[in-house]
């Protein structure tokens, strides 16, 4: 029998069949078998490429960002093309999101290496602020992909209703956003970091507690 022009089966072709099936039964449904049979090749196959599970599991979440665009390129400043970046990473969990648990469980930081440098090369601040960066912008985007991801899987509202007698604070500030789109709550979300950054940069404050001279609202 003639061997085929192109490979049956790849690392890539892999990580994206594994994909479909979380994306169908979630992450607890996906076994060998079921990948396999997504490739039409016998599952021992597959550990010609992944050593086991967990190794196709973290390629799936190599999948999900491999398409990200680089902060060197763009005509807007550092930080909106960094916002930029991080609405689209969410977007790409928010369209998978069975997937999104996958984050925690199998997110080794190597994978994100050549972003993180990309991110500190093209930063203008000094180095002290690097990592403040890379941190703030990581958990702001994962943090309100994961909730949003989970609440779309689970079908539940990203919001549990509650009784706004009793929080009435929480209630007047919900109602004040409510409807807001959820990308764009990220985009200021992260600007207000900025803005805050930029501050503590003019001012040589960094490491220093919140100057109460300097708040809007002092108590």
């Amino acid at each position: 029998m003639a061997r085929p022009s192109t490979p049956l089966i790849s690392r890539e072709l892999a990580a994206e069949a594994a994909l479909q099936v979380i994306d169908e039964l979630g992450v607890a449904g996906c076994s060998l078998d079921r990948v396999a049979k997504k490739l039409n090749v016998r599952s021992p196959s597959l550990y010609h490429y992944f050593r086991d599970k967990d190794e196709l599991l973290e390629e799936v979440v190599r999948l999900l960002f491999a398409n990200l665009p680089s902060l060197a390129n763009g005509s807007d400043s550092y930080e909106e093309r960094l916002v930029e970046l991080c609405v689209k990473a969410r977007r790409s969990l928010i369209q998978h999101p069975n997937a999104a648990v996958l984050v925690l469980q199998h997110f080794p930081r190597r994978l994100m290496l050549a972003a993180y440098e990309d991110t500190a090369k093209t930063n203008p601040y000094p180095p002290e602020f690097h990592m403040l960066v890379i941190e703030a912008s990581e958990k702001l985007m994962f943090g309100t992909a994961l909730f949003e991801a989970a609440a779309i899987a689970r079908g539940a509202k990203s919001f549990p209703d509650f009784n706004t007698d009793q929080y009435a604070h929480l209630a007047k500030a919900l109602s004040v956003v409510d409807g807001t789109d959820q990308e764009e709550f990220l985009k200021e979300t992260l600007r207000i970091f900025f803005v805050g950054l930029a501050q503590r940069y003019r001012d040589g404050s960094i490491g220093q507690p919140v100057d109460e001279s300097r708040k809007l609202f002092p108590q």
